[in-house]
């Protein structure tokens, strides 16, 4: 169906941060798939996990006990907050699960009429009828209302908004923590501390949507570590799979408890197939001990040489991200630049209409990111020239 503005390119071979098409051109990927590809296309560790397993099992029911999914529930435990978690197919799908979870949890310790969640405006949660409700931004909703009831949106980063929003059939706050879609956005320091604060003075749920900037994007494993606090619900996908479709909602006990027999489900959700890639894709993280700090370390190189460009053109408004999600704010569309680079053989794409958004996988190195702003300096320059 027509929902795509594809550009005119077939890839069909992927290694590390490359890219080839049907005509054999080389390109140097800086999207990773929207944020997915974050060990590189076809990770060693990742095509041999799905090889092996394709060969022993690749579905059965969640009826019954699935050893791939036990493991990577397991890790995903040790490593984060969470005790629990309920595996599903992408963002979307983890992103409905807590919402669900955070109803059924309000309704059955909080009370009755206990039902809103107040996301951001400019956030991205999906495109179901229950997340794209939460997105707060109209372009995503338009010609599909009635939207469904019991959201509310505030500024991003603004604890006085969160608290005037707060009433009486308030259960949760769903956040991402760096608005990616929305262009990149950071919030205050200490924003995450006082709401986290706010929201336990309150009983409340806090849900953080991770599905772009966990799995390492940011440096950390999981965003929410630079911020000194815990969610109460958090979701993955995109990277977790390391390439395969999988999501997971993680949870703390208390809340998690609220699911019972019948209550949510999912018939491929931690199928054996994603969850050997996803074992594969969080092992090769945990394991490399270089991997978070090289994300770090170029990230910084990378918003260096981001900086040097707005420096000397006037045109560029901001230059903001962390670790490898970054993005720079033009005063112009951005779309022109994304189809400049891709001629040049750079992947790169744009949010917003005019911030252009760089996350590329984060075994990304300076050669790499040099390639990059050297085309970006060029584009520019001609623009600036016209």
């Amino acid at each position: 169906m027509n929902t795509y503005n594809r550009y005119p390119v077939v890839f069909v071979r992927g290694r590390g941060v490359k890219l080839w098409d049907s005509d054999g051109k080389e390109y140097i990927d800086f999207l990773a798939g929207i944020a997915v590809n974050n060990l590189g296309h076809c990770h060693p560790k990742v095509v041999v996990a799905l090889q092996k397993q394709a060969q022993k099992l690749m579905h059965v029911s969640n009826y019954f006990h699935i050893e791939p999914q036990i493991r990577l529930g397991k890790l995903l435990c040790q490593n984060s907050f969470a005790d629990r978690v309920f595996f599903c197919n992408s963002g979307a799908e983890a992103n409905e699960a807590a919402i669900k979870l955070a109803r059924k949890y309000a309704k059955e310790n909080l009370g009755e009429d206990k039902f809103e969640i107040i996301t951001a405006l400019n956030s991205f949660h999906g495109r179901t009828m229950a997340t794209v409700t939460a997105t707060g931004q109209g372009r995503f909703q338009k010609g599909f209302t009635p939207l469904l009831p019991g959201f509310k949106y505030v500024p991003f980063g603004d604890i006085a908004a969160v608290m005037g929003a707060i009433n009486d059939t308030t259960c949760a706050v769903m956040l991402e923590p760096i608005q990616a879609e929305g262009g990149v956005n950071l919030p205050p320091d200490g924003y995450f501390r006082e709401l986290r604060s706010l929201l336990d003075e309150k009983g409340l749920l806090l849900i953080l949507d991770e599905v772009q900037t966990g799995m390492g994007r940011t440096g950390r494993l999981f965003a929410y570590e630079h911020y000194g606090i815990e969610p109460d619900i958090m979701t993955l996908a995109k990277a977790l799979g390391g390439g395969m479709a999988i999501g997971a909602c993680l949870a703390r006990e208390k809340v998690a408890e609220s699911f019972t027999p019948g209550d949510h489900a999912s018939t491929f959700g931690g199928n054996p197939l994603a969850c050997a890639a996803g074992i594969a894709s969080l092992e090769a993280i945990l394991e490399d001990d270089w991997l978070l700090s090289a994300c770090t370390r170029m990230g910084e190189y990378f918003k260096k040489g981001l900086a040097g460009l707005m420096k000397k053109y006037p045109f560029i408004k901001d230059v903001r991200g962390k670790g490898l999600i970054l993005g720079m704010e033009l005063d112009f569309d951005a779309s022109g630049v994304v189809k400049d680079a891709l001629k040049e053989g750079y992947i790169i794409n744009h949010t917003m209409n005019r911030v252009l958004r760089f996350v590329p996988p984060l075994i990304v190195v300076e050669e790499e990111i040099d390639g990059l702003i050297d085309v970006l300096d060029k584009i520019f320059e001609k623009r600036l020239a016209e």
